[in-house]
């Protein structure tokens, strides 16, 4: 099994970790990828390399997700079947719970494990702050929960690795973007209890908390920002054609299509990332049911609130407000999922590892432990 370490211009704690692993869990592999530190760095990765880790560099800093791929594909050429846990370099994650993550891969079957913090005690901030936004943004938007969805700490099994590397992103989005797609390839999720440690307030942390909170939640926003499109169109749509006909159900249906048209082609290209997959037409068809349903539920909702005296502008923002999460919770899911990356590499096989001891006795009761699928978040 393979511990890999992205690093940016690391300080001691690096070494710590390394010398920790190497202590406490022998049978780990690390593999540190050095995302552009330059020479001032030299001496640290140096005693990387003494400490028993093997190091990649290259010289321009690329960002976390770039030095994730770069690992990634690493692992697959020269260690083919092996399973991989990720760390990062400025000691927040304990031995311990390195190890742990690491242990319940193996009996994982094909899930995702995250390392979970709870944000309890002497937590900075900006860090409380990022972590409570994202994590109740990623609800809101895709209907399932995750309590540290900016967490550097999870476990891959050997045959995600391909799928992980055809995910977008290069720099901390990236990682927020494996979460969003996992919610579409209907990939389980294991969260385990870990400790929250923030060494001198965080202060060795690369994140930025404006650019980097944008490019994090970029994705969320994207479908917000169509989504948003899309409506005023239909709400203009809507009110032009219920002047001309007079007809409810046939405003209705007529702005539909326009704003609907839009919204699937938008989607498609930029949130959900589904174009050149090849199954343009699937998704065509899949939308149209989705499209209808929507129709229907729109009409029969508007129909009823009008009834009750409500004007249609407000009926109108009312309904589509409802139906909001709704519709992406079905487009990520059941229009635009990818169902054909999540096959195993069938050239690799995986690779038993033999756990130390006290690392197979601690991840032997599932306490601290749920369980996330994304195909049950909905119900």
């Amino acid at each position: 099994m393979i511990a890999l370490i992205p690093a940016y211009e690391p300080g001691a704690h690096l070494l710590e970790v390394i010398t920790g692993l190497r202590q406490h869990a022998p049978w780990l592999t690390v593999l540190v990828v050095d995302d552009g530190s330059g020479a001032r760095f030299d001496a640290v990765f140096a005693a990387a390399e003494r400490a028993g880790a093997e190091v990649i560099r290259y010289p321009t800093n690329r960002g976390k997700g770039h030095a994730l791929k770069v690992g990634f594909r690493h692992i697959q050429r020269a260690y083919p079947g092996q399973d991989v846990v990720c760390a990062d370099s400025d000691g927040q994650h304990s031995t311990t719970d390195i190890v742990r993550v690491a242990e319940w891969i193996r009996g994982s079957d094909g899930a995702i494990v995250l390392g979970g913090r709870h944000f309890t005690g002497a937590v900075p901030l900006r860090s409380k702050v990022g972590n409570l936004v994202a994590r109740h943004a990623f609800e809101s938007t895709t209907g399932f929960v995750i309590r540290d969805t900016q967490t550097g700490l999870r476990g891959y099994p050997a045959a995600l690795l391909p799928w992980l590397l055809s995910i977008k992103g290069e720099r901390f989005e990236y990682e927020l973007n494996m979460l969003l797609d996992s919610s579409a390839n209907h990939t389980r999720i294991d969260e385990l209890d870990i400790e929250t440690i923030y060494l001198e307030h965080n202060a060795s942390s690369h994140f930025r908390p404006i650019s980097d909170s944008l490019r994090v939640m970029l994705p969320l926003l994207l479908f917000a920002t169509v989504s948003f499109a899309s409506f005023l169109v239909d709400v203009v749509g809507l009110q032009l054609l219920f002047t001309a006909t007079g007809s409810l159900l046939a405003s209705v249906v007529g702005a539909r299509l326009v704003s609907g048209s839009m919204n699937f082609l938008l989607n498609r290209r930029l949130v959900f990332r589904a174009q050149g997959s090849g199954h343009g037409r699937g998704d065509a068809l899949r939308y149209i049911v989705l499209a209808l349903a929507l129709v229907a539920a729109s009409y029969l909702f508007l129909a009823a609130l009008t009834g009750l005296g409500i004007a249609l502008l407000p009926a109108k923002l009312l309904t589509d407000t409802t139906l909001y999460v709704l519709s992406f919770l079905v487009q990520r899911r059941f229009v635009f999922a990818r169902r054909d990356i999540r096959a195993p590499d069938s050239t690799t096989t995986a690779t038993a590892v033999t756990p130390a001891p006290a690392a197979a006795a601690a991840v032997s009761a599932p306490t601290g432990t749920r369980s996330i699928d994304p195909r049950a978040a909905a119900d």
